[in-house]
């Protein structure tokens, strides 16, 4: 029976999010009312968080797979905007949820309310990465989103271990919080550089897509555990790795690559859907728990205002962290151009919260002052971020009518540039190498084939500029000719099926064959 309960979870999960992919709707949000609602349903299991499997088990592989997709020369454009958000703005969201915690509740230590500051202060990366790209929000945007994702996590779990430690007794100092800080990060750092170094290694010897890919998914726990075993930040060792993994993938092969795109999207997909239905399934059992010892309208006004200091700190410091270093220093103004207002914005309202959050909450101590009450107001600050900003965010974008049509002619025209570059010299080469063997004469068939894939390929990048279209909105040769191979590609398949079911090929020949057409359907599909 446990068993039954144990894969209903995940099953469901997934089964949800199917149907929010189908309809276009918001997977995580779904899901998160889903388990809050299903979590009061009569002889529904109570799904307890374990804080260690949360940041064992989800955070490395998803922060891993956050990095290794994400651009170091892009986050390095934007490293100031990323400081601020993952240093400075947890820091004083910290400050502002602690003390408005305090004020509200006086019973509880100042010590005790600046550790819920810090759980809450982390926007999630699950939540800030699923949300921002399934919107399509501008390039910039999305970097500093992820960039601020990968890295405040550091920041928060340090500060809350300062501020649990000085709620306990354990007597820990101002200067000795921001050594301890230091250290971490300093730590984190360096370990995630020797964990890069060492793969690198071990990767450029191996050569085998199979095994490179199940070396890459035992990287992100490798790595976070040796962060945490002399007490450095994982998620900072993790982030690195995945970084460095991720700009040196080019140098692996085709079939690594293409392996691990696969295999990175199946295991963010099931992880983010299990996490966020885990969000929704906490509700029953942490308002069973606070129920006990507070009034529930108190509870109500304590939420609302923590929610409150959580969401508007953010907009506090974004907005004029964003343009006043531009209007203020001459340097800045004279790298960048003045921040969009509408993406400063954007930014100011991205502080969904999520599964880290609540690992932290129910990693405080059982006999910490006022847990039950601190539990609550995280989850409260978690579930509504998650629905209000999550729901609010598309008719956001849609009013500040914000576009990625330039963004994306910008990247056609560069891809269409380096594709005539790189087929003049792919050309180059195979003339080079038909004079050289002598081989224009003994296969012109062939030459003139490679000739002609270099050129089509050359004249699909120029035609995307054009939407696939031709002026008169008539289809362009490139588009005819990826429609007509479809067909003919579907034709083959079935001839191959229609031959397995004769028994007249072996499944092992069907497969083969099946994998040579879907690679280059798979070609033909690209966008």
């Amino acid at each position: 029976m446990a068993a039954i309960q144990l894969l209903a979870l995940p099953a469901g999960a997934v089964a949800l999010a199917a149907v929010a992919r189908r309809r276009g709707w918001p997977a995580p949000l779904l899901l998160v009312v889903a388990g809050l609602l299903v979590s009061f349903v009569p002889g529904v299991p109570v799904y307890a968080l374990d804080p260690e499997i949360v940041l064992l088990v989800f955070l490395p592989p998803l922060l891993y797979s956050a990095a290794l997709d994400s651009s170091y020369q892009r986050l390095r454009d934007v490293k100031r905007a990323i400081g601020l958000l993952s240093v400075g703005l947890v820091l004083f969201t910290t400050a502002v949820v602690g003390l408005v915690a305090h004020l509200l509740v006086p019973s509880l230590p100042l010590a005790a309310a600046f550790a819920l500051g810090a759980i809450v202060a982390p926007p999630d990366a699950v939540a800030a990465v699923a949300v921002a790209r399934r919107l399509g929000l501008p390039r910039r945007v999305i970097t500093v989103l992820v960039g601020e994702s990968l890295f405040n996590d550091a920041t928060a779990l340090t500060a809350y271990r300062v501020a649990i430690a000085a709620a306990t007794g354990h007597g820990i100092t101002l200067l000795g919080g921001v050594g301890e800080f230091l250290y971490a990060a300093a730590g984190g750092l360096v370990i995630g550089l020797a964990v890069a170094w060492a793969v690198s290694q071990v990767l450029a010897r191996v050569r085998d897509a199979l095994v490179e890919n199940t070396i890459m998914l035992m990287i992100p726990f490798g790595s976070y555990l040796a962060a945490e075993v002399v007490h450095a930040s994982g998620v900072i060792s993790v982030v690195v790795v995945g970084l460095y993994v991720g700009n040196r993938m080019h140098r692996t092969g085709f079939g690594t690559r293409l392996l691990s795109d696969a295999v990175w999207r199946v295991t963010d997909f099931f992880l983010e859907t299990v996490v966020f239905a885990l969000i929704g399934l906490q509700l029953h059992a942490i308002v069973m728990g606070v129920l006990d010892d507070e009034d529930p309208w108190t509870l109500a006004g304590y939420a609302l205002a923590v929610f409150g200091a959580a969401v508007l700190a953010r907009v506090v410091w974004v907005l004029p962290g964003t343009f006043l270093p531009w209007a203020l220093s001459r340097r800045v103004r004279a790298r960048e151009s003045r921040p969009p207002w509408a993406e400063a914005t954007i930014i100011s309202w991205a502080g969904m919260r999520g599964v880290v959050s609540l690992a932290a909450a129910f990693a405080i101590p059982e006999d910490f002052p006022g847990r039950n009450l601190l539990l609550f107001l995280t989850f409260a600050v978690v579930i509504g971020t998650l629905l209000l900003q999550g729901l609010s965010f598309p008719a956001l974008i849609r009013r500040l009518r914000v576009s990625t049509e330039r963004e994306a002619y910008a990247d056609n025209l560069a891809e269409a540039g380096a594709q005539q570059a790189a087929a003049r010299a792919g050309l180059e080469r195979l003339e080079e190498v038909a004079q050289r063997e002598g081989l224009a004469e003994l296969y012109p068939d062939i030459l003139d084939q490679l000739r002609g894939k270099s050129e089509r390929r050359t004249l699909n990048a120029w035609e995307r500029l054009g939407g696939g279209t031709g002026p008169e909105g008539e289809e362009t040769p490139g588009a005819v000719y990826r429609r007509l191979r479809r067909e003919m590609l579907s034709a083959e398949r079935e001839v191959f099926v229609r031959l397995r079911d004769a028994r007249r090929i072996d499944d092992e020949v069907l497969r083969r064959v099946m994998q040579e057409l879907d690679f280059e359907e798979a070609i033909l599909e690209r966008p």
